[in-house]
């Protein structure tokens, strides 16, 4: 833990085991949060990044749960209120991309999955932490920062149209829930990264797509899942207390 920083509460990271997820759950602790690690399948993966911070001296557990499930979504906050007390921010991170495809070969099986991860999943797990956070409902406040993606303004044709019209949808909900509960205590703020340097363009199918479409960022180079991870924090953070509803583009210019 940083020296500085002072026990910040409960933070809920879903999709937290790799890649962004992991690169936030490493700083967020680093910044004084007791982090829960969601995960649904990499169980080794959640158990190795949770033996890291707390090597480092930060707090962290593990909780598989698959958010596109009402039932795991209401346990996994369940176990969040028992391991490390009232929950003081969540991002909603856990995302899939549904896989390469054109949408005239698109599924409805594919798009079904998308959907429940991508956005009934997120609009859950924000729907819990509202009943939890709100000065409505007893809570003390706090933050939520939903993980989107360059992709919802770019469209992705070719690639994951699919995708991307699930990040539009994150985007518009991270904009009309930041007004329902502004006066609540509660902002809400999303991330929308652009190409960054994670497995999951291996995982769609595409291992080189990075190299491919350097040449489009203005920057010359792909982020990092910790360049990511550092405006999460921000937004998460009281430096960012007069942001709410805002889309925080990290795409190198993209």
């Amino acid at each position: 833990m940083l020296a500085d920083e002072a026990d910040r509460g409960a933070l809920l990271v879903t999709g937290g085991s790799r890649g962004i997820g992991a690169a936030i759950s490493r700083l967020a602790a680093a910044h004084g949060y007791a982090v829960i690690v969601n995960f649904v399948s990499d169980e080794r993966a959640a158990g190795a990044l949770v033996e890291d911070i707390r090597s480092r001296g930060g707090r962290a557990a593990a909780v598989r749960a698959d958010v596109a499930r009402e039932s795991d979504v209401l346990s996994l906050f369940e176990q969040v209120d028992r391991l490390f007390g009232p929950l003081s921010a969540l991002v909603n991170n856990a995302g899939i991309t549904g896989g390469f495809s054109r949408v005239d070969a698109v599924t409805a099986g594919m798009l079904e999955r998308l959907w429940a991860v991508n956005v009934t999943g997120t609009i859950l797990c924000a729907r819990e932490a509202v009943r939890r956070l709100s000065l409505k409902h007893g809570g003390r406040g706090g933050a939520i920062v939903n993980v989107s993606s360059r992709a919802a303004e770019l469209g992705s044709p070719g690639e994951w149209v699919h995708y991307a019209a699930s990040k539009g949808a994150v985007n518009t909900f991270t904009i009309g829930l930041a007004s329902e509960v502004a006066g609540e205590g509660i902002r809400v703020n999303a991330v929308a990264p652009g190409l960054i340097e994670t497995d999951i363009h291996a995982a769609a199918g595409d291992p080189g797509r990075l190299s491919r479409l350097a040449s489009r960022i203005p920057m010359g180079r792909a982020g990092t899942a910790e360049e990511v991870g550092e405006a999460v924090i921000w937004l998460l953070s009281c430096a960012a207390s007069y942001v709410t509803g805002s889309i925080l583009t990290v795409s190198g210019g993209r």
